[in-house]
C-alpha cells in the first residue's frame, strides 16, 4: 500500500501493519471527536512515526496514486476533522 503523509511524500507500507495503525487511528478519531488537543497531538505524532518506522520511503521521482493520505504533523484538530468528514477514521478498517 502507498501512503502519503501530506508535505512529506510517499511511503510503501505492508498491509500486515494495518492492525497496529488502526489502533492509533481509533485513538486519534476519539480524540478528534472529543476535542482532546493534547491527546490528538500525541496520537497524530505516534501514527505518523509508526508509518515512517514501518514503511519504506517511496522514491520522489516515482509518483503513484496514494491509497491512504495522512495529515501533516502540523495539521490542526480542525484540519483532521475536515479530512475525516464523518468517516470511521483515516486508516481503512
Amino acid at each position: 500500500m502507498i501512503v502519503r503523509i501530506m508535505g512529506e511524500g510517499q511511503v510503501r507500507l505492508d498491509d500486515s501493519h494495518l492492525a497496529e495503525l488502526n489502533e492509533l487511528d481509533d485513538e486519534l478519531l476519539a480524540e478528534t471527536k472529543s476535542g482532546d488537543e493534547e491527546g490528538f497531538r500525541r496520537t497524530l505524532g505516534a501514527l505518523l512515526d509508526a508509518v515512517r518506522r514501518l514503511g519504506t520511503p517511496h522514491p520522489d521521482d516515482s509518483l503513484e496514486p496514494s491509497e491512504l493520505i495522512l495529515p501533516s504533523p502540523e495539521a490542526t484538530l480542525t484540519d483532521v476533522r475536515k479530512m475525516l468528514n464523518d468517516t470511521e477514521g483515516l486508516i481503512p478498517g
